[in-house]
């Protein structure tokens, strides 16, 4: 099997929170598409290295510095290729198109109205999706729920779980709405740990499934426009997480957790194997918390998911 092709790019961000995408030239390689700047990494680079050239010569930037996103393996009809995409926010010099190419400042939320190769989409998305995941937790009743999850939004948190299996649907129901009021007050996302159907009733961002639920799936079960997350603890769900066009996953538990202490942890080990293979962004769940972040990072994932670190 050929080595896939090695390359490094950069979500380069803005003091205005905008990302920066370079159009590729007509007469190349998918030609006319959107891209993350950057290049094929020359021998005995590292992908920092190979980042921080590619960016100076395609866009007269210096990069000071960055930190792991995401790596993709991607294979296309004709080629594999390894994407290690980093995320910058320190960078001195005004972008502008060295090489001819046409370039764009951008919010997040408008990147799907552009057409990007297709090993681009888990990139996307890494891009929109915060570090940090909440699931909530216990609570006696809606009022202390809502409570908690002001609390939470208040502190920074943009993504969130609503997890509360022990409520009947009506209830979950009401709880959701009352939930997604709070979330779109605070700029942030809410995901239905729920039948995949409540969204017809309750407008979230997206559905979260359990692994049963997961497992079940033939197809993707929210439409085009909201996100698909799915809870996975080894191979074989994430595979399936893959097959159904998921667009999220948590992947637990990495250590061990007071919220399921008798499931045998992955390890950090396992968990950079499974990370390394997966085509989406990946959270950490378990035993873990801020504080893990800059590890989970190195490792390739997301950011890290939690809940009574974050409940």
């Amino acid at each position: 099997m050929a080595q896939p092709l090695l390359v490094s790019a950069a979500a380069l961000f803005n003091e205005q929170g905008q990302v920066l995408i370079a159009k590729r030239p007509l007469g190349s390689d998918q030609g006319g598409l959107w891209e993350f700047p950057g290049g094929k990494l020359a021998p005995y680079e590292t992908g920092f290295q190979a980042l921080r050239r590619e960016i100076h010569e395609e866009l007269g930037v210096e990069i000071h510095s960055a930190r792991p996103l995401i790596k993709i393996h991607y294979t296309y009809p004709d080629k594999t290729v390894l994407l290690d995409v980093w995320r910058v926010d320190h960078f001195t010099g005004e972008p502008w198109g060295k090489e001819g190419q046409a370039i764009r400042w951008v919010s997040v939320r408008e990147l799907s109205q552009f057409e990007f190769p297709a090993a681009n989409r888990a990139i996307i998305r890494a891009v929109q999706l915060p570090e940090d995941y909440m699931i909530t937790g216990d609570f006696t009743d809606q009022s202390e729920a809502l409570v908690r999850l002001q609390s939470a939004l208040e502190r920074g948190v943009r993504l969130v779980q609503l997890r509360a299996h022990h409520l009947d649907a009506e209830a979950y129901r009401q709880l959701a709405q009352a939930a997604l009021e709070a979330c779109k007050k605070a700029g942030a996302s809410l995901m239905l740990n729920a039948d995949p159907a409540l969204l017809d009733q309750v407008d979230a961002a997206g559905i979260h499934l359990t692994e049963a639920r997961l497992m079940a799936a033939r197809k993707r079960p929210v439409p085009v426009g909201k996100w698909l997350g799915a809870s996975c603890h080894g191979a074989a769900s994430l595979q399936q997480a893959e097959r159904i066009g998921a667009d999220l996953v948590t992947l637990s538990p990495v250590q061990t957790t007071a919220t399921h202490p008798g499931q045998a942890p992955l390890g950090w080990q396992v968990f950079q194997t499974l990370v390394n293979g997966a085509l989406m962004p990946v959270y950490a769940l378990g035993g873990l918390g801020p504080e893990d972040k800059s590890r989970v990072f190195g490792l390739g994932a997301q950011g890290v998911a939690g809940i009574s670190r974050y409940w």
